[in-house]
């Protein structure tokens, strides 16, 4: 198996593993003791490879799966961007640019690209897998933009493909950051096909021995006859509360409407957001609102790149690393700790504009889905 990771890399393995199967090229994260979170050089490995396989004609697709039994991918390494952050470094502005471009390469891949997003598939590895155009989920998915539970804001485009749906199940999902299993996530729009775990790796073979010739339309009735109806979700049964609880431009609304519900669900979902960041929270519902009205992937990346230099200006975001991953005491001290103490100067700090754009310009009309 060639791997074409950094030779200069410290790491005793090879982060990301690229290799041909028949007409297949194979992507394969692989850091499983860290659930496959994304390193910049693992982000630079992708984009080599899908240069590689997209001027290669024998190639048909691309199929990117995650090392291990526990996950695609869990997000971006927050440890080495909290301490790029601490230390002043331009890592963590580096990693999310060159992040962020690679999601919109995704999106307008030429070429069939396939994710199975088996297991934990969160943040970063939402980017890696969602703008494809085959994506797999199996009963394992545990699909989550966690962010505002950090001090950050769901990033990599969320702004754009949490606002493509005719529903507020993309408000939620942002908000509260609650995993989600596979039929949910195809509820949502953002999976296609479920394909039980066990499967998987015939699938694999499959797709390898598809001619290199073989069109979207093969390769998607292949995938097909894998398929299945996925086991039940959870969200179908509360969309009609969600659309009425969360459809409103502040958060205060949000939380005032679950407050007057009273239901079990609506308690549960109220005690979900009042753990989170309150300055997250006002900062995400912004950026989904305006994400909602704009016309590009492209723009919604720039705005959350543009975002992310007052992420690491912020004290929520250390505070909300700290908690979850440095000392896991998971009882973060927000500041301000309360919605009504959140100024908009503190949120009008994230919609600033970029000194360093992540685009020359924006294509407008969104990715290939």
């Amino acid at each position: 198996m060639r791997s074409i990771s950094d030779p200069v890399s410290l790491s005793p393995e090879p982060q990301t593993l690229v290799d041909r199967d028949g007409a297949l090229g194979r992507i394969r994260l692989n850091r499983p003791k860290a659930l496959n979170s994304l390193t910049l050089q693992m982000v630079r490995d992708v984009d080599a490879a899908l240069d590689q396989f997209e001027h290669d004609p024998t190639v048909a697709a691309v199929l990117v799966t995650g090392e291990g039994e526990r996950g695609l991918c869990a997000g971006g390494d927050i440890r080495v961007i909290y301490d790029g952050g601490r230390a002043g470094s331009d890592m963590p502005e580096t990693f999310w640019r060159e992040e962020y471009h690679l999601n919109a390469r995704i999106g307008r891949f030429l070429k069939p690209y396939i994710a199975f997003m088996d297991g934990i598939v969160m943040g970063g590895g939402v980017g890696i897998s969602v703008y494809g155009s085959q994506r797999i989920v199996t009963e394992r998915t545990r699909f989550a933009m966690p962010e505002t539970g950090i001090g950050f804001f769901p990033d990599i485009g969320a702004s754009w493909f949490l606002t493509r749906q005719n529903s507020e199940l993309g408000t939620y999902v942002a908000l509260t950051g609650e995993p989600l299993g596979a039929a949910d996530v195809i509820l949502i729009g953002l999976a296609d096909s479920f394909v039980p775990s066990d499967r998987l790796p015939a699938l694999a073979e499959a797709l390898a021995g598809l001619p290199a010739g073989a069109a979207g339309e093969e390769i998607s009735a292949l995938i097909q006859g894998f398929s299945q109806a996925p086991p039940a979700g959870t969200l179908e049964a509360h969309q009609q509360a969600i659309d009425r609880l969360f459809g409103f431009d502040t958060v205060e609304a949000i939380f005032e409407a679950l407050r007057r519900d009273e239901s079990p669900f609506a308690e549960k979902v109220l005690a979900v957001l009042t753990a989170k960041s309150p300055l997250s929270l006002k900062v995400t519902l912004g950026l989904l609102r305006l994400g909602r009205q704009t016309a590009s992937l492209e723009s919604c990346l720039e705005r959350e790149f543009a975002a992310t230099a007052a992420v690491l200006r912020s004290q929520d975001f250390y505070e909300g690393v700290r908690a979850a991953v440095i000392d896991k005491d998971r009882n973060p001290q927000w500041r301000p700790a309360s919605l009504g103490d959140v100024t908009e100067a503190q949120v009008a700090a994230y919609f600033q504009p970029s000194a360093h754009p992540l685009f020359a310009e924006t294509i407008e009309g969104g990715p290939r889905t």
